[in-house]
């Protein structure tokens, strides 16, 4: 798999873009994150024109259409920001991203929970950074997650299980897309789509049951909905859980007694947090492969890419 592109506010990475010529760098999405995607990184306020350094900006006014000011010299910079953004949108289409990460608390560039300020002084709202609402408006269906909220633990794995998985549906598609194709797709994200939404893992799999009754250009865009909607809640101990004790019930007949108390107790101990998930993960896959168990062995959700095993360090 070559490397998935995902765009990144630049001062993440380390650059002096800050508004004082300073960064923002965060050793994870660089240094780990980084060994596996190809990072696409914007600067909003430098690549509109803003200086470095240069004073603050800060949002004022409405909610959900606030303007981008300067803090002390009140410029209005929305205008500007908004005909820069139209233009690299247009660029970033034809970069495949898989996802973006911006940058917590930016006026410009923060996904969620940026002061909206009053006339008064006084900031009556939160809102989205202009460049982030430009982002997320355009390209609706794609992960977005910020620096901030990456630090924990969940929520960095599911925005990698995403982007990974929004990498293997485009690789997929790329490949030419049959109702086969989808068949295998959907057939191997079984495990991984039931222990993030249990409802819409089978509402999919009606869907690619009926695949034949309509037109593969609709079915394809009602099961990728799905998908991206799906893969949007967490999973859990518990539905991890139901999942691992479902993977043992394919070795019912292969497993010895002590085999199968063992793979139970690890599972135990994952439920009760005394391990992480990469434990009983990894003893599985070792059934699976001692038993050659062909169902399981194409699962994503026990065969996931090296980053997305990491993680389960984590969780």
């Amino acid at each position: 798999m070559e490397k998935i592109r995902i765009g990144i506010a630049m001062c993440l990475l380390g650059k002096d873009v800050r508004w004082n010529g300073g960064h923002k760098l965060d050793r994870f999405l660089r240094d780990e994150l980084g060994q596996y995607v190809q990072w696409v990184p914007v600067c909003p306020e430098v690549e509109c024109g803003m200086s470095i350094p240069r004073e603050t900006v800060r949002l004022v006014g409405e909610e959900k259409s606030p303007r981008l000011v300067g803090t002390k010299s009140a410029k209005d910079w929305t205008k500007i920001m908004h005909d820069w953004g139209k233009k690299r949108l247009a660029q970033l289409e034809s970069e495949d991203l898989c996802g973006y990460v911006f940058k917590h608390g930016s006026p410009s560039n923060g996904m969620r929970g940026i002061k909206v300020w009053q006339e008064t002084g006084q900031p009556l709202y939160t809102g989205t950074g202009i460049w982030a609402r430009m982002v997320m408006d355009h390209f609706p269906s794609l992960p977005f997650e910020d620096d901030g909220r990456l630090h924990d633990a969940g929520i960095r794995e599911n925005f990698i299980v995403r982007i990974f998985t929004l990498k293997r549906w485009r690789d997929m598609l790329a490949a030419g897309a049959s109702r086969g194709a989808l068949v295998d797709f959907h057939t191997r994200h079984k495990l991984l789509l039931r222990v993030h939404n249990e409802q819409l893992y089978r509402e999919m799999g009606r869907l690619v049951a009926h695949a034949a009754e309509r037109e593969l250009g609709d079915v394809l865009n009602d099961y990728f909905e799905l998908l991206t909607k799906g893969l949007t809640y967490r999973s859990t101990v518990k539905k991890n859980v139901n999942a691992l004790t479902h993977c043992v019930g394919h070795f019912k007949k292969q497993l010895s007694a002590d085999e199968k108390q063992e793979l139970l107790e690890v599972i135990g101990h994952y439920h009760k947090g005394l391990t992480p998930l990469i434990v009983p993960m990894t003893l599985l896959n070792h059934y699976v492969r001692k038993y050659n168990n062909p169902y399981l062995r194409e699962q994503w959700y026990l065969n996931l890419h090296p980053m997305e095993l990491k993680l389960r360090n984590h969780v």
